[in-house]
């Protein structure tokens, strides 16, 4: 076949298809200027760690201000197309706005992220200094990423927020959505295969393992059988938590209380009381106290007949 006939066929497939063109639409960010745009931050994040050649305190305020300027200028080209997809009335203007107050939002943002990097450092007994954790562990890109994608999801910026995550996803094989909410000293050790959805909730101190899943149960859907936004569908994590690899948390209603423990490749659909640790038992799902001197209850679940909780 010709490549005119390709052509043809291909123009008729767009006539045909149009859920997946966007011609005559407004301009959309580009995922090019967008990863470059991530790369920057992280840059300003952790000066002097991923540049070519060293920073010291006479150049670094010339180097930051240049790198903030170009952030700024790319930032704020593509908030603009963002909110021109959205249909915003004065896209320039607000687009302005909104990079200029997410700017003013990193040092806070990079205090937390701070907390991050210590959370990893005193979590993993091979790691051997800070700059081993900022130059080779892929939770700081992932963490870093996504705490400054939740800052534009808040301000409401559509598009940009997912973008700068999977940008992250791509690199490091873990998947948050910009809108979970995180306390400080997170981390995931491994990092590969973790997925956290959008409306989850995180305290502080926690730590997870590769391939654990912060999920939904089912959602809503509408008459038309479209999902309802914006409702909790995803699950809660207390304070001072750990999770094993594998483990899968779903459900918009599930707590795992403050200083629990989820053992590695646990499916829980229900909430973990505070101080307790979950964990297979044969074919059952143990839950009980962390300390098996205060032990006056093993709570457990059948997973052969469905049965319910049973105390």
């Amino acid at each position: 076949m010709s490549l005119e006939l390709i052509k043809q066929a291909l123009l008729a497939s767009y006539e045909t298809y149009g859920g997946i063109n966007h011609i005559d639409g407004a301009n959309l960010p580009s995922e090019e200027s967008v990863n470059r745009l991530a790369s920057d931050l992280m840059h300003v994040l952790f000066p002097g760690f991923f540049e070519q050649s060293s920073l010291t305190t006479q150049n670094i305020g010339v180097v930051i201000e240049r790198r903030l300027t170009e952030i700024s200028a790319r930032m704020t080209d593509e908030i603009e197309k963002c909110l021109g997809f959205a249909h915003d009335a004065e896209p320039a203007l607000h687009a302005r706005e909104f990079t200029d107050e997410l700017l003013r939002r990193l040092p806070a943002v990079r205090q937390v992220i701070q907390t991050d990097v210590t959370a990893a450092y005193h979590g993993d007994p091979a790691a051997r200094s800070v700059e081993e954790i900022i130059l080779a562990y892929p939770c700081v890109l992932v963490i870093s990423l996504q705490r400054i994608a939740h800052e534009l999801y808040l301000l409401r910026v559509p598009l940009l927020p997912r973008m700068l995550t999977e940008y992250a996803h791509e690199r490091t094989g873990t998947d948050i959505h910009p809108g979970a909410q995180i306390g400080p000293h997170f981390f995931i050790d491994h990092c590969t295969g973790v997925v956290i959805g959008e409306t989850a909730r995180i305290g502080s101190y926690v730590k997870i393992y590769q391939g654990v899943t912060l999920g939904a149960k089912s959602f809503e859907v509408d008459a038309t059988g479209d999902p309802v936004k914006g409702v909790k569908r995803h699950p809660d994590v207390g304070d001072h938590v750990t999770i094993y690899a594998h483990a899968t948390i779903l459900g918009g209603d599930t707590y795992i209380g403050a200083h629990s423990v989820v053992g590695a490749n646990v499916w829980i659909m229900k909430s973990v009381p505070p101080h307790c640790i979950a964990y297979y038992k044969g074919e059952n799902l143990v839950v009980r106290p962390r300390r098996r001197k205060e032990a006056s209850i093993i709570t457990t679940l059948d997973l052969q007949d469905g049965a319910d909780w049973v105390i």
